[in-house]
């Protein structure tokens, strides 16, 4: 027997979830399909926390973070809970560095409020931080952080709530499409629908090309540490910023952090780690030279972190895409397969948003949110 539905959404994270929700707002009969469980720890979305921010160095994201804002403060309304703790956030690096150049060039043309202040006056406004001589530091007061696990758990309650029909532990093997419908086979049945959205994560590439479209998507193992210095006080999110730090000339890879709050410890990592084909080909165990291959950058920018023991390590999963920009666009070949893939490590911040953008492409063809930097056409040949 054959379950029918106006659409299907595979893959249960920070997406699929927003996606299932905005679909099941609009009248939608939904089924989610999820391969894991709910909240699981393998993919891109489980954790404490997520940086949300309008500082970024292309324009076209600090405008998406624009639309996004309200729908955060529409989820929290509906949710009746906090999702988004503010903090103010930094970006800094040394004056030359092109990233950071570009970040402040973009909230001025923007418009968006932020101060540029010199190392030796923001050491004394931010007394955690060590800046260099020679570094620029960004603030902008909005940035801070989103509760990652309770956002996508919300999502799924609400769109629970609409009716959605959640299915967890249960993969899909085979996607059938035909002209005006798709058909998709899981180990307890199959399912039909007019619509189907893939929001997989790291899992996307392998199931899409059952539809015939190969997709120049990676998967990055990255490691999350959170430390717990002695005197945390300084690290709390009442009194720490979120920060990114843009010293790629300097280490390996761009590194980031997240105050400590509600006992989490202060999050710290780099931005990227090894690549390999397919998730599965990933060891899951936290690797203790990822943390001393940041202690030369805490000691030389957050001394009092340096030698703070580990609270916890944890492993996650960036799907990134050659030029780092996201994936929201119909399938070429078949308008009623839409596809949110490659979020490279920065897409979080912007579920809403996006699972709005999937619902739109979906059911009316285009989005009224900007997209042009989505789409698949731009990796033709």
């Amino acid at each position: 027997m054959t379950n029918t539905y106006d659409a299907i959404v595979i893959g249960a994270g920070a997406m699929g979830s927003a996606a299932a929700y905005y679909l099941s707002e609009r009248g939608q009969s939904v089924l989610l399909l999820e391969q894991f469980e709910l909240n699981h720890r393998l993919g891109s979305s489980f954790g404490y926390s997520r940086i949300i921010r309008y500082a970024y160095d292309h324009s076209q994201y600090v405008e998406l973070m624009r639309d996004a804002l309200p729908l955060w403060f529409g989820l929290q309304d509906a949710l009746g809970e906090t999702l988004y703790i503010k903090t103010g956030g930094l970006d800094f690096g040394p004056a030359y560095d092109s990233t950071l150049r570009a970040t402040v060039d973009a909230l001025r043309s923007s418009g968006i409020d932020h101060e540029l202040l010199a190392s030796n006056a923001a050491n004394i406004r931010f007394p955690q931080f060590n800046f260099a001589d020679d570094f620029k530091v960004l603030y902008q007061p909005d940035s801070g952080f989103i509760a990652a696990s309770r956002t996508v758990l919300g999502c799924l309650n609400l769109a629970r709530a609409n009716g959605a029909i959640i299915k967890d532990h249960t993969a899909v093997e085979t996607i059938r499409v035909d002209a005006d419908a798709v058909e998709v086979i899981t180990a307890i049945g199959t399912h039909s629908a007019g619509k189907l959205i893939v929001t997989a994560g790291a899992w996307a590439k392998s199931l899409l090309k059952q539809t015939g479209i190969h997709l120049p998507l990676t998967p990055l193992r990255c490691q999350l540490n959170f430390m717990a210095p002695t005197d945390m006080f300084q690290y709390e999110a009442q009194h720490c910023p979120v920060w990114i730090a843009h010293v790629s000339a300097l280490f390996p890879e761009t590194v980031y952090g997240i105050p400590s709050h509600g006992g989490s410890g202060f999050k710290i990592a780099f931005h990227g780690g090894p690549a390999a084909d397919h998730p599965s080909s990933f060891s899951r165990e936290p690797d203790a030279s990822n943390v001393e291959d940041l202690r030369p950058f805490m000691r030389a920018f957050i001394p009092g972190i340096a030698e703070a023991p580990v609270r916890e390590s944890r492993v996650c999963l960036y799907t990134v895409t050659p030029d780092e920009h996201f994936i929201v666009d119909a399938h070429p070949e078949y308008k009623h397969v839409v596809i949110g893939a490659g979020f490279s490590g920065h897409g979080f911040k912007f579920s809403p948003i996006i699972g709005k953008m999937l619902c739109d492409i979906a059911l009316n063809g285009s989005t009224p949110h900007n997209d042009s930097l989505f789409k698949i056409s731009r990796f033709a040949g």
